[in-house]
C-alpha cells in the first residue's frame, strides 16, 4: 500500500499521504517532532483550553463531590443550550439526512476515537428502531474493535479514512456525515474529501472549534472548510470540563445533533422543541446520587480490586465511557483472553443476555462486526483479534480466573420503568430518564458516566486541577497536549521553560517511562530538579 515516497505530490490524495508521513515521522524523536510542531500545536483551540470553572476539579473530586458534580452538570447544560440557540443554522443537517433516506440512499457516519464511538452508537440506535435496515452505517478509525480497544496508528492518516469509506462501498448517491470534535482529525478529513470527490451529495462536516481559528492554523481543516463540495457546521461548545477531554461535551453535542436528524427527519422544529424540554428536564434532575458510587468505585481500585459493569441495552454507551478511560487516564485497556499483558484493566463489561463472544458483539453493535483486516497497518484491527474478546455472560468468570484472590464487584446498569438504575457494592441509585426516545436516554447516561468516571479518577489523582497529566503522548496531538500541560504547571510554580525545552525533556522521559508514572510529572521532575510531590506542594502554596 505504500507509495513511492520520492514521487512528487500532484493531487489532494498525494498531499494527504505526505501529511500522514510527516505525522508518523514526528513520533521518532524530539528533533523530528519539533520540525513539524506547527502541525500539532492546537492549544489555542477552545476545545483544548482549560475551562475556568474547573481549575480546581481534582480538589473537588477529593473534597467536595457535590460541588464537582454540580460544576460538571452546569458545563454540560451550557453546551446543550448553545446547540439549541444555533437551531436555525442546523436545519440543513436535517434536510440532508431526510432527503437521502427518502431517496432510498444510504448514510455513512465517520469519526475517530470518541466521535467514532458516537458514530457506532448512532448506528446501533438506528438499527434498534429499524430492524433489518441497511440504510445507516458507521465507521471509526481502527474499525469496530476500536470501540473496545483504542488503536494507535490510524488517526493521523487521512488515506486510511478514505480507504475505509471505499471499503464499505460508499457510492455516488450516498451521504457522509463526518464528526470531529477539534475539526482537524486527519482520518475524518480523508474520508470527507473522498466523499466530496465521489458522491453527488455534499458530505456534512460537523466540528466544535471556530472556523476562523481552524482556517488560520490548520491547513488540512482549511481544505475542508473552503471546499464548496462540503457543507460544514460549527457546533460551539467552548472548553471541556476536563481540559482537552473531548469525549465529554464535544462528543455529546455531536452525537445529539446527528442523532436528532436521524430520529426526527425533516421535523427539525419538533426535534428542537424536545431538546428544549430535555434541557429543562436535566435542569431539574439531581445527579448527586453519583457521589457514593464514585467513592466506592475509587475505593475498589485503591483496595486492589476490580469492577465489572453488567449491562444490557445500554452496553454501547457504557463501552464508550469505559474504553475511553484508558487513553484519558493512562490505564490498561480491556484484558483480552488470547493476548494477556502484565497489567490488568481495572474494569470489564459483561452482557448477561449473551452466551458467547460472537453473540455479545452482535448484541452490542445490533449487527455483525465489520473489522478492517488491514494486517499491514495494524494486526489488532483484524476479525481474529476482535473475536478473541468475550463480553458475554462468561466475562466475569474469565476475569476472576485471571486475577485470583481479587474481588470483581459488579456494577449493574439497567432501566426500570422510567428510571435508570445503578447498583454497586450495596448501593442502589435511581436517575430519572426523559423517555422521549432512546437517543435522549443514552445521552443522559453518557453524561452521568462522563461525570462519574472523571471524578472517580480524580480521586485517584489521575489529573491535576483540570489538566490530563496522565495522558500518554502516543501521537502528535498528545505530545503537544502533554507539553502544554507541563508548561502550565511549571509556570504556576514560577519556572519558565520554552516549549522546545519541554518537548525534549518529555521525549527523554518517555524512553524509560513506567506505566505507573505520569509523563507530565516525570517531565516536571526532570526540568525542575525536584520530585513532583514537592513541586505540587509548591504549586498549591503559590496558588492559594
Amino acid at each position: 500500500m505504500w507509495r513511492n515516497r520520492s514521487a512528487p505530490a500532484t493531487n489532494v490524495s498525494d498531499l494527504l499521504f505526505l501529511e500522514a508521513l510527516l505525522s508518523l515521522k514526528s513520533m521518532t524523536n524530539a528533533d523530528d517532532f519539533l520540525k513539524q510542531k506547527h502541525l500539532f500545536q492546537l492549544g489555542d483551540l477552545p476545545t483544548e483550553t482549560p475551562h475556568p470553572k474547573t481549575v480546581q476539579l481534582s480538589e473537588l473530586a477529593n473534597k467536595d463531590l457535590e460541588r464537582g458534580l454540580a460544576v460538571m452538570r452546569d458545563i454540560d447544560l451550557e453546551a446543550l443550550r448553545k446547540i439549541l440557540a444555533a437551531k436555525d443554522n442546523l436545519k440543513a443537517v436535517f434536510e440532508s439526512v431526510a432527503a437521502t433516506l427518502e431517496s432510498g440512499d444510504r448514510i455513512f457516519m465517520v469519526g475517530c476515537g470518541a466521535t467514532g464511538r458516537l458514530s457506532l452508537s448512532l448506528e446501533y440506535l438506528w438499527r434498534r428502531k429499524h430492524p433489518g435496515s441497511e440504510k445507516v452505517f458507521s465507521l471509526m478509525a481502527g474499525g469496530d474493535v476500536a470501540l473496545v480497544h483504542s488503536l494507535e496508528g490510524f488517526e493521523d492518516f487521512p488515506e486510511y479514512g478514505a480507504r475505509h469509506l471505499k471499503q464499505l462501498g460508499f457510492t455516488g448517491s450516498d451521504l457522509l456525515i463526518a464528526t470531529t470534535e477539534g475539526g482537524e482529525t486527519p482520518y475524518v478529513i480523508g474520508a470527507t474529501e473522498e466523499a466530496a470527490a465521489t458522491s453527488s451529495r455534499a458530505p456534512l462536516f460537523l466540528y466544535c472549534n471556530p472556523p476562523e481559528i481552524l482556517n488560520a492554523k490548520v491547513e488540512r481543516s482549511r481544505r475542508v472548510l473552503t471546499n464548496p463540495k462540503i457543507k460544514n457546521f460549527y457546533l460551539e461548545t467552548g472548553s471541556m470540563a476536563l481540559t482537552g477531554s473531548t469525549r465529554m461535551q464535544a462528543s455529546t453535542v455531536l452525537m445529539l445533533v446527528v442523532g436528532l436528524a436521524l430520529e426526527y427527519g425533516r421535523d427539525a422544529e419538533r426535534a428542537f422543541a424536545d431538546l428544549s424540554s430535555w434541557i429543562k428536564f436535566l435542569e431539574g434532575s439531581a445527579c448527586g446520587g453519583l457521589q457514593d458510587l464514585i467513592v466506592k468505585e475509587a475505593e475498589t481500585y485503591v483496595e486492589g480490586h476490580f469492577t465489572c459493569y453488567t449491562v444490557g441495552q445500554y452496553a454501547m454507551t457504557v463501552f464508550t465511557d469505559t474504553t475511553e478511560r484508558a487513553p484519558t487516564f493512562n490505564l490498561a485497556p480491556f484484558d483480552n483472553p488470547k493476548h494477556l499483558t502484565p497489567k490488568n484493566s481495572l474494569t470489564y463489561i459483561a452482557i448477561p443476555e449473551t452466551g458467547n463472544g460472537r453473540d455479545a458483539w452482535e448484541y452490542l453493535l445490533a449487527r455483525k462486526p465489520r473489522p478492517l483486516d488491514w494486517p499491514e497497518v495494524h494486526a489488532k484491527a483484524s476479525a481474529d483479534y476482535l473475536y478473541t474478546f468475550d463480553f458475554s455472560a462468561n466475562a466475569l468468570g474469565f476475569r476472576r480466573g485471571l486475577t485470583p484472590g481479587k474481588t470483581h464487584f459488579e456494577f449493574a446498569i439497567t432501566s426500570e420503568q422510567n428510571d435508570l438504575m445503578m447498583r454497586f457494592r450495596g448501593i442502589e441509585r435511581r436517575f430519572p430518564l426523559f423517555g422521549k426516545s432512546e437517543l435522549f436516554d443514552h445521552l443522559t447516561l453518557k453524561m452521568l458516566l462522563n461525570m462519574h468516571s472523571t471524578l472517580t479518577f480524580g480521586r485517584l489523582n489521575r489529573f491535576e486541577g483540570n489538566l490530563m497529566t496522565w495522558v500518554y503522548p502516543s501521537n502528535g496531538k498528545l505530545v503537544d497536549r502533554a507539553a502544554r500541560y507541563t508548561q502550565i504547571l511549571l509556570k504556576n510554580m514560577g519556572k519558565e521553560f520554552t516549549y522546545d525545552e519541554i518537548v525534549r525533556a518529555q521525549f527523554a522521559c518517555k524512553k524509560d517511562l513506567d506505566p505507573s508514572q505520569s509523563i507530565v510529572h516525570r517531565t516536571i521532575e526532570k526540568l525542575s530538579g525536584q520530585s513532583f510531590d514537592r513541586a505540587k506542594t509548591h504549586l498549591a502554596n503559590s496558588t492559594a
